[in-house]
């Protein structure tokens, strides 16, 4: 897999994540963030090599790569075990985020960086008919997919069956459900989001304890999926930490 980008590439390198070399930009080196990563580059003792714009420019998939690229391996998943075992090993309540069907990487992308910024444990995916963690989803997360613990699971259904036995609250989010700021977000909890157009699925949105929507004041009366999420989770997090 290919990391593109400055932010993604600091990142990348702060994770634990292996770095196979990373190809530079010639002169990209010289800007304040360009110097972090050479710094860090030699630090670590990972391989890089300077290369012209228009060889750089060849190799990008995203077309953004901003004079830096970082050759790693496939992103890895992991189990939604793990997820539960690192929000134990900080003391937390889970906090987990379910998509149903997103399809557009810039919207996985964008909801990886919410979930990072407002302390989510981790994410949900299904693994057919949902875009994969690739390069377009962790250079529009601006990093934040190294820090991310992100599972795919065969069925989002049975997931959430398997949550719930383990005292798990589930909240789906659609137009018709209660105002979200009558929910009580203590706990462990997962968060579900639907997919772009149809949102959230029937047999998805009837395995949810409680379904809450977002209240609209305006004359549109539907949000992006990925800022959908971003307005549910901080008002979960508001909730679960007592913020005022």
């Amino acid at each position: 897999m290919l990391i593109e980008g400055r932010n993604a590439v600091l990142e990348l390198l702060k994770s634990d994540n292996a770095v196979d070399k990373i190809v530079i930009q010639k002169g990209a080196e010289q800007s304040g963030s360009g110097a972090s990563i050479l710094r860090k580059l030699r630090d670590k003792g990972i391989k890089y090599q300077f290369v012209p714009i228009g060889v750089i420019d060849g190799l990008s998939v995203t077309k953004k790569h901003q004079g830096f690229i970082a050759y790693t391996e496939d992103f890895s998943y992991c189990t939604t075990d793990e997820i539960i075992a690192y929000a134990d090993s900080r003391g937390e309540q889970p906090f987990v985020i379910i998509l149903d069907g997103i399809q557009d990487p810039h919207n996985l992308g964008s909801i990886i960086r919410v979930c990072e910024c407002a302390g989510c444990h981790g994410i949900i995916i299904p693994k057919f008919r949902s875009v994969s963690v690739n390069e377009t989803v962790v250079k529009v997360s601006a990093g934040a997919a190294s820090h991310v613990r992100i599972a795919r699971v065969t069925n989002i259904v049975t997931e959430i069956e398997r949550l719930k036995q383990l005292k798990f609250w589930v909240y789906g989010s659609d137009s018709d459900g209660e105002s979200m700021y009558s929910a009580d977000f203590s706990g462990s909890i997962a968060l579900v989001i639907g997919g772009e157009g149809e949102g959230i699925k029937a047999l998805t949105k009837k395995a949810c304890d409680k379904v809450l929507s977002i209240p609209m004041f305006g004359q549109i009366n539907s949000l992006n999926a990925s800022v959908a999420c971003g307005v549910l989770v901080y008002e979960a997090q508001r909730g679960r930490r007592g913020l005022k």
